[in-house]
């Protein structure tokens, strides 16, 4: 099946990508278009965004984290019944994992989908040299298509008529438009990158993006770049695991927890959790549920709200304290400790099942792609599972006591960096986020490791 489809890269981080993507899929949409909208690497934040814009839920790509099966099945599936599929790079067009190999890059994803690119350059300080630009991203890997030109933040169309005609005349490169720098059209950034769609909300930006790009962009030629692709995608059956006992699964989502992949939440429904939300920042009680799940997020913007909550707060102590099975990640494990300080000298009770303090700070940051393998029995499955995953914080552990780790971490190109994976009793969170698509036995591991707590429960209860 031939699956219009088409990759939005950068020259570099900050030529601003996200909003190009954010002001094409608000076009399309407006044209009557389904745009199915995708994210090339780890990223939680733009996913958010982008289903505002579209209303259909946005999936992550990864060529570190996940193999290019894996990858195409996730673009198949989702793309099935959209009319076009467009897809946010990350960084620059090379830049992934490595400075010599394209592995993680959106160079690497644009190959395997074999998707035609449209590069997407800031025009703010050029002319002709944005021909030679174009030229060199175009020429640097002959396997890749780079078919077109965007220009970001050109403040006239004289200005972008010497653009066009430098590039167009000196490379070939189909030139499909620019938009011009607005301040107004900006999504507000913070320490970790833009503020999250559930806090942004519906507002009418997303629309005044779109109306912009209408203006200034010939959105025929970008649908005619989309419909090039080349290559068919068959549809994929879906993820099946037979008969399973059900089981019901918190889901912390809120502003301070909104970091989850749609297909690792996808993969667990897959294999029989029923997902109930769940918000501790609002709800006074927990769900009647069977495990918890705490994602990534901001908790350290929502220490006094977090902290405020004192019934929630006590509620999962006391779940973790029972034996049931809580699994967090980053912002899930910072609010698992005993309290969030901030850069400023604040500090904010957590729940404290884990002796140690989350401590926020104003540099130093840690990102990077992390292999995780598991040196005892977890939630993850046996000593020796591995699987991938990112970190992304600011906030380091302060130990107050002793800690128990479940896990080793390594960089992307195997160096040690550490360990990771709190344990006690049924509780693990670990700093990296996880997606379970790059190894869905661990989904299998955790949902087991649920079902085996829930019949002991049971077996108890019966008894008494």
């Amino acid at each position: 099946m031939h699956r219009p489809r088409l990759v939005i890269a950068g020259t570099h981080s900050g030529v601003g990508k996200t909003t190009v993507t954010l002001a094409l899929m608000a076009a399309l949409k407006a044209r009557g278009l389904v745009v199915q909208p995708f994210k090339v690497g780890p990223d939680f934040i733009d996913p958010g965004h982008h289903q505002l814009v579209t209303g259909r839920p946005s999936r992550n790509l990864d060529g570190w984290m996940l193999s290019e099966a894996v990858n195409r099945s996730i673009f198949s599936g989702a793309s099935a019944d959209a009319d076009l599929s467009i897809i946010e790079g990350m960084m620059g067009l090379f830049d992934g994992s490595s400075p010599t190999q394209e592995q993680g890059s959106t160079a690497e994803m644009a190959k395997q989908l074999q998707a035609p690119v449209l590069l997407v350059i800031d025009g703010s300080a050029m002319a002709r040299s944005a021909a030679a630009m174009a030229s060199g991203y175009a020429r640097f890997d002959p396997a890749l298509p780079v078919q077109g030109v965007l220009f970001n933040r050109v403040r006239s169309e004289g200005h972008y008529r010497l653009l066009q005609e430098a590039v167009e005349s000196e490379t070939g490169l189909s030139v499909v438009g620019y938009l011009r720098p607005d301040p107004t059209l900006t999504i507000p950034d913070r320490h970790l990158g833009l503020r999250t769609a559930i806090e942004t909300g519906h507002c009418d930006l997303y629309e005044r993006l779109g109306q912009s790009a209408a203006e200034t962009i010939d959105l025929a030629r970008v649908e005619a770049l989309a419909r090039s692709a080349g290559g068919s995608f068959a549809k994929d059956l879906p993820v099946t695991a037979g008969r399973q006992e059900p089981v019901r699964i918190g889901l912390a989502y809120d502003a301070a927890f909104c970091f989850y992949y749609q297909d690792s939440l996808e993969l667990l429904e897959a294999f029989g959790a029923e997902i109930v939300k769940f918000s501790p920042l609002h709800d006074a009680c927990l769900p009647e549920v069977d495990a918890l799940y705490f994602g990534g997020g901001y908790p350290e913007l929502y220490g006094a709200a977090l902290e405020g909550n004192v019934s929630m707060r006590a509620a999962v102590k006391e779940f973790s304290d029972g034996g049931r099975t809580i699994y967090g990640e980053c912002g899930g494990l910072m609010y698992l400790t005993q309290a969030i300080c901030d850069s400023e000298g604040g500090r904010y009770e957590m729940v404290g099942v884990f002796p140690a303090e989350a401590v926020m700070r104003k540099s130093g940051m840690t990102l990077g792609y992390r292999r995780v393998e598991t040196v005892r029995t977890c939630l993850l499955g046996q000593a020796g599972t591995s699987l991938r995953g990112h970190e992304f914080h600011y906030s380091l552990l302060e130990p107050k006591g002793a800690l128990e780790y479940a896990c080793t971490l390594a960089d992307a190109a195997g160096k040690p960096v550490g360990r990771d994976g709190l344990m006690r009793g049924n509780t693990l969170a670990l700093y990296s986020h996880q997606h379970f698509g790059s190894r869905p036995e661990i989904v299998v591991n955790l949902l087991q490791a649920v079902r085996q707590e829930k019949t002991a429960r049971q077996t108890v209860k019966g008894l008494r």
